[in-house]
């Protein structure tokens, strides 16, 4: 008989969140009722009988049981909350000068001897001899991508996004300074390209208090973030500091 392991089992450790917990549970709840009803073979449930079996509606109720909860997803691409904020937190746009990312788990420190304020974490796409300091530009929808296409992107502009699939800024992305991105990885699509476009960039980024026209540095000095680093859950993490 076939066993679904947990990813304590398999990995040697908990799932990431509460949240990836109560979906994956409730997943495999659904997969052992579903196959003892189909009367198959576990390859012939995977393989055949699973895509008739699991409907769309099954993995919406299993939504509907998390929403019920209270919870609200939060997101990594604007376009998800405004096709179904009611799912989602709530989020401005970003074009509001008062609008900053506030990150729960962000690293605040008060100002240093420089006149520092450090303002949260991310991962070090490149490293690089010197840290890079511009001007904060929140980037978070395609009618703020097609104005900046038509009226230009501001000189010494640090980018600041949601999406780390890169497609959002990809007709603009050349023009950055730098690029702060709060979701992803280093090798997420976002990643490679600034990479590719020699453009420095953190990438998972953990901000609070950064907003519209603020100057800011991004420790791109520091070691850049590793595959093994990310398997092994050691943090590398690059500062982000919001000058005087």
């Amino acid at each position: 008989m076939a066993v679904l392991y947990t990813d304590r089992d398999r990995y040697g450790r908990a799932p990431a969140s509460p949240l990836v917990e109560a979906v994956q549970n409730s997943v495999r709840d659904l997969v052992r009722r579903r196959w003892a009803e189909s009367g198959d073979d576990w390859s012939d449930f995977v393989f055949g009988s699973s895509e008739r079996l699991v409907t769309k509606a099954d993995i919406e109720a299993i939504e509907t049981r998390i929403l019920a909860t209270g919870y609200r997803f939060a997101w990594s691409s604007i376009l998800s909350q405004r096709d179904r904020p009611e799912a989602y937190t709530s989020g401005d746009a970003g074009d509001n000068p008062d609008f900053s990312f506030e990150h729960p788990e962000a690293v605040t420190e008060a100002p240093d001897a420089e006149g520092r304020a450090q303002r949260g974490t991310g991962d070090n796409v490149v490293m690089r001899a010197k840290n890079t300091q511009g001007i904060a530009l929140y980037v978070r929808t395609s009618e703020r991508v097609v104005d900046l296409m038509k009226n230009g992107v501001p000189e010494d502009s640090i980018a600041i996004i949601d999406d780390s699939g890169g497609t959002l800024t990809a007709p603009i992305l050349e023009k950055f300074k730098g690029v702060i991105c709060a979701g992803g990885t280093v090798r997420s699509h976002l990643g490679i390209l600034t990479r590719e476009y020699g453009i420095p960039c953190l990438m998972n980024a953990r901000i609070s208090g950064i907003r519209n026209g603020d100057r800011v540095e991004i420790e791109t000095s520091a070691a850049a973030r590793t595959a093994e680093s990310y398997q092994s859950g050691v943090e590398m993490p690059a500062r982000v500091w919001k000058l005087a």
